[in-house]
């Protein structure tokens, strides 16, 4: 068996340990202005900085190294109507009962609806998909690993990235997704994943209280 080959780890910077935490306080503030918007202006985004931050999901690590992922960039007008009509319809379905009662309470301090218009106005909408197979360095195609988590991971990355870049975002996964595959002209391996809105906020844009509320960190961790 051939050993596997590496190279040396040459771009890791270290930082002493004030500087670390510092670096991570400015960073949680940085990442605690970052809200769901449902109010996006039709004001242009650079091709260059969509690349940029796909480019950065893209480096996330991932099961193998398989990168089971496919992200779509849509500026499109047409292909956002597409969008927009077909979500809109599973929209309308989900709010007339298929969410159920419980749901549909726990989504109303949001005010949420089936309207869906953004997905018009915003300038960018970011289609990611999981792929169960794929091919790595044009070999046949061969089974992936942990592509739910790989990719969780990626788009975590990717909405990092834009809100990094001064941009607003909204995760949308409308039930089903499958017609995001049809309209983005997907192969049969890959399956949609999340519908990331990204663009400029409104001027009236504004913000739910109910999702300013953060759980505390003994909520969410604990320390052994």
């Amino acid at each position: 068996m051939q050993p596997h080959e590496n190279s040396p780890l040459d771009d890791f910077i270290e930082y002493p340990e004030k500087v670390m935490q510092q670096r991570s306080a400015d960073f949680l503030a940085q990442m605690r202005r970052r809200h769901s918007v449902r109010s996006f202006s039709d004001r242009p985004v650079s091709r260059t900085v969509i690349e940029n931050c796909i480019l950065t999901a893209g480096s996330a690590p991932s099961g193998a190294n398989h990168q089971p992922w496919h992200f779509s960039a849509i500026h499109s007008e047409s292909v956002k109507r597409q969008i927009r009509e077909r979500a809109e319809a599973h929209e309308r379905e989900f709010y007339q009962g298929r969410a159920g009662e419980q749901w549909l309470k726990d989504l109303k301090p949001l005010g949420t609806d089936a309207n869906k218009s953004y997905l018009e106005t915003a300038p960018w909408l970011i289609a990611v998909f999981s792929q169960k197979t794929g091919e790595l360095e044009g070999e046949q195609k061969r089974q992936n690993y942990y592509v739910h988590e790989s990719v969780g991971i990626a788009v975590g990355m990717l909405i990092t990235s834009l809100h990094n870049a001064g941009l607003a975002t909204l995760t949308h996964t409308p039930k089903p997704m499958n017609f995001l595959t049809q309209v983005c002209q997907r192969p049969d391996n890959e399956r949609a994943y999340m519908l990331i809105i990204a663009g400029y906020p409104a001027k009236d844009a504004s913000v739910p209280e109910h999702a300013r509320k953060k759980k505390s960190l003994t909520e969410i961790a604990s320390f052994l």
